[in-house]
């Protein structure tokens, strides 16, 4: 299908979408107006109905009706929002509508921001978190780069916590599932004087691993962590109202190691006995257990002054966040170097990343609803962030298959990076009623940065040892700063206060990035060139009489230069990868999300996504299979492999991976008074369905899935309006097997063996049951 063609069907579809639902919103006599969703999604408050833009409001009854305890599980509910599984937390990353961050050096920013309270994450490594005591998480789809700023080419993760209350409140709420999953939250708030109120809320969460190590003997890919968050909100004045917050979290993981789901070559198997690699695996063989641990706290201070027709807010804030991780790569039970035919030994291969940053926002935001409404403001931050890491490699020149070597050759290299980064933005934007129910939308962003990066690699790292071939001691300090203009213009109407239609194009940036990781080269390196987007969305909100049924739909399409990625640079057995900028990308398709309600009792939420997103570049390493041929007829010419260099290869209209085309969630629920006191029965389910998807982008067709569905489902008893619910659960109901990325083994990796296979799984790629019993009061 042609571009047009593509296009012009979108535009017929939603067409029709708004011209009925326009016609009925327009016929019908709203008697009993639904409880409203009040989101900040252009940082002031509006009904979820009313902004002209694609955001997923998800509440927090929401998250736990579908048992999303992590921002990793958001995914269950937010079918535009994927997530991509790497060795720890710095290598894991979101995308929305197939984009998201393609590099993971901590001198990058993300594609996708995640926003707590107002306050951005720095790096897109603090942005996986556990979730207790929320109000409500918006997702907002598409660059967002005029009110939030230059880490959000993709999209926003804006999550609002709970604030104090007027009256004495609290609740509490266990959880126990299978494979020894035990979590705990629970908060209280209230008023302390006549006017200061408080709120203190906390978890607990101990999750047992569900990957067997039979070398160590213990479950792994399991966590411990717990998190403390204390708010004041205080009235000085009847205008001035001041919000202190503090926010402590802490969380040690053995995570995360991945399972052999193929393998074919028999030194490797002979190796890794007793495991058999099989696509439903749950055992490894490893001396050493990864692990990923990290901390974090964040003080922030919410300043909102009343001046009438307008409020003027300021939100400081401090975080500080340490991350320790270590990831084995060899894979193998060998404490001691042992022949392999490649790599002897393998298991150091981590570091610890320390990051602080200071942030402050000043803005002047218009109250109710007029002719014109405004949000004017400005942003700074300064983020500094200190890499350190080591590897250590054993090798052996001969010997017998899995005998400790006589003499083993070790090299090891070790990198310091310094990281600091100061931005500073002025932004705006105004919607202005032109006549009737049309709406002009306009806004602007300018914005100054620098950064630089400092550092110095050493190897060999410890006396003794060789260099690390490729990686040679050296040191330097590169820097570059830069200045973008990006907004938003479009056309809002309202036919009516239940049904609205918009269009917007919108202009999006994210800024200059340099690596901080082993492989750089601290004297040389240029940073990755600032990744741009030109973005178009028309869309419809609305709903129906008695609110039987609530309906968005969004047509998008994406056009991204320079997108900043991570490509493979060859031989996975020494991890090697480059940032680069990718020249183009494009993402493009249709998004519609709703509830129905049918009859008092009955609900269904569904969404649909469908996004085709696709990307041109040259010179990326081809798939380990085609460097030996130096082929690729399926795909694209594989060059440049012959002496045994890794093959290059101009890939054209790939697909982005981690985004498969066709996302669908669809959620019933049933609720049926049991008892004249108001004890509420409830049975919900929750289908979701992907489709294909690319793990890798050298388009590597056998590190790719195919589409899965999985269903989870609930039942319980709850009291009417607070008091006392029990939930029973089982996710992944039908034993759906499925992977959250894959990748060629490390293990003696060359292009004879690129059959053999690693994945990542989560818990609930099994089944397991539970059970979450909560109070509130």
């Amino acid at each position: 299908m042609s571009l047009f063609s593509a296009r012009l069907r979108v535009r017929t579809t939603t067409s029709l979408a708004i011209a009925i639902l326009a016609l009925t919103a327009a016929e019908s006599a709203f008697a009993d107006e639904p409880q409203e969703i009040v989101v900040t999604a252009q940082k002031r408050q509006e009904r979820l109905i009313d902004v002209p833009l694609a955001v997923t409001a998800v509440t927090a009854e929401t998250l736990s009706r579908q048992q999303v305890n992590d921002t990793t599980s958001l995914i269950r509910a937010v079918p535009s929002l994927s997530f991509q599984q790497g060795a720890g937390s710095q290598s894991s990353g979101f995308r929305i509508r197939g984009v998201g961050s393609q590099l993971f050096s901590l001198g990058v920013e993300a594609s996708v921001s995640v926003v707590v309270d107002g306050v951005p994450a720095a790096r897109q490594t603090q942005g996986f978190a556990d979730l207790a005591d929320i109000e409500r998480i918006e997702v907002l789809r598409g660059p967002q780069g005029t009110l939030f700023g230059r880490n959000a080419t993709a999209g926003v993760i804006n999550i609002v916590t709970a604030r104090p209350t007027d009256s004495l409140t609290g609740n509490f709420e266990a959880t126990v599932a299978e494979k020894d999953e035990y979590r705990a939250k629970g908060s209280i708030s209230g008023p302390l004087t006549d006017r200061l109120r408080g709120r203190i809320s906390g978890f607990y969460n101990n999750v047992g691993g569900y990957i067997y190590n039979v070398a160590t003997r213990r479950d792994v890919n399991g966590y411990e962590s717990w998190g403390l968050r204390g708010k004041l909100d205080w009235a000085a004045t009847d205008n001035l109202k001041l919000l202190l917050s503090t926010d402590f979290r802490k969380s040690n993981a053995l995570c995360c190691q991945s399972v052999t789901v193929a393998l074919a070559t028999p030194d490797v198997i002979a190796l890794t006995r007793p495991v058999v690699a099989s696509p439903n695996n749950r055992r490894i063989i490893d001396d050493t257990d990864s692990f990923n641990n990290d901390k974090q706290a964040t003080v922030a201070l919410e300043a909102n002054l009343d001046l009438g027709r307008a409020t003027l807010t300021s939100i400081t804030a401090y975080q500080s966040y340490k991350n320790n991780a270590n990831n084995a790569v060899d894979r193998i039970n060998n404490p001691v170097p042992v022949y392999t035919g490649g790599n002897a030994w393998f298991n150091q291969n981590g570091g610890t990343i320390d990051l602080r940053q200071i942030s402050q926002e000043l803005r002047l935001s218009s109250k109710g609803s007029s002719d014109l409404n405004y949000v004017v403001g400005a942003y700074y931050s300064n983020v500094r962030v200190d890499r350190d890491f080591l590897r250590r490699i054993a090798s052996c020149a001969a010997g017998t298959l899995g005998q400790v070597c006589a003499t083993p050759a070790i090299a090891s290299v070790s990198a310091f990076a310094h990281n600091e980064g100061e931005s500073i933005a002025a932004f705006g934007q105004a919607d202005y009623r032109l006549v009737g129910g049309l709406k002009l939308i306009a806004g602007l962003r300018f914005q100054h940065e620098t950064t630089s990066v400092t550092g110095t690699r050493t190897s060999p790292a410890i006396a003794g040892d060789a260099t690390v071939p490729g990686f040679g001691s050296v040191s330097g300090r590169r820097a570059v700063s830069g200045d973008a203009l990006t907004g938003k213009v479009g056309l809002q109407y309202e036919f009516s206060r239940n049904a609205q239609a918009y269009a917007s194009y919108t202009r999006g940036y994210k800024g200059y990035g340099f690596n901080t990781e082993p492989a750089t080269n601290f004297a040389t390196q240029d940073p990755v060139r600032p990744e741009h987007v030109n973005a178009y969305e028309i869309g419809f909100k609305g709903r129906t009489v008695d609110n039987l049924l609530n309906l968005s739909v969004a047509a998008f399409l994406s056009d991204y230069t320079d997108l900043q990625v991570l490509a493979s640079s060859g031989n996975p057995a020494v991890p090697g990868f480059i940032q680069t900028n990718a020249g183009t990308a494009r993402t493009k398709g249709v998004e519609v999300e709703g509830q129905l309600n049918p009859l008092a009792g009955i609900s269904v939420n569904f969404g649909l996504t469908y996004a085709d997103s696709r990307f041109s570049t040259n010179g990326l390493s081809c798939p380990l299979q085609f460097q030996a041929t130096a082929t690729r007829p399926a795909i694209a010419p594989c060059v440049g492999a012959a002496g045994g260099s890794a093959g290059l290869q101009n890939v054209e209209d790939g697909r982005l991976p981690y985004a498969p085309k066709w996302r669908i969630l669809v959620t019933p629920r049933v609720e049926h008074e049991l008892t004249a006191s108001g004890l509420l029965g409830f049975v919900q389910a929750s289908v979701s369905y992907q489709s294909w998807q690319t793990f890798s982008l050298e388009q590597d067709p056998l590190l790719a899935q195919k589409g899965y569905a999985l269903v989870d489902a609930s039942a319980g008893v709850r009291s009417k309006d607070k008091g006392y619910s029990l939930t029973l659960f089982v996710r992944n109901l039908f034993d759906q097997n499925y992977y959250s990325s894959m990748a060629h083994t490390s293990l003696l990796a060359t292009a004879t063996n690129a059959s053999d296979l690693t994945a990542y799984v989560n818990k609930d790629s099994n089944r397991y049951f539970g059970a979450t019993f909560g109070y509130a009061f």
